[in-house]
């Protein structure tokens, strides 16, 4: 699902509301956790996860075109971690061996 097809989701189930205002709405939310993101804070949704920054340290790569040693530089990377109860809806009706 992509931001226009969330939108559009929660604009149907929300007759009342004015396609406008949802987008809004979705924009600020998305807006917000980026911003507390990029602040180092953590953003937890009871029940669907957590959005909390990592630090990657400083590392020696390679580049797999040429097999060049290429030193990356360290880097702050988003990281997702799913709540319980989302993990448990998900695999409610998961079943390996059917």
């Amino acid at each position: 699902m992509i931001k226009s097809e969330l939108v559009d989701a929660l604009a149907e189930r929300h007759p009342h509301l004015y396609q406008r205002d949802v987008e809004r709405v979705v924009a600020t939310v998305f807006d917000e956790i980026s911003a507390a993101l990029t602040r180092g804070d953590r953003v937890e949704l009871r029940g669907f996860g957590a959005f909390s920054v990592k630090q990657r340290e400083e590392r020696q790569g390679r580049n797999p075109r040429t097999g060049e040693t290429v030193s990356v530089p360290q880097k702050r990377v988003p990281f997702f971690k799913t709540g319980k109860e989302l993990r448990e809806r998900i695999n409610v009706d998961f079943n390996p061996e059917a």
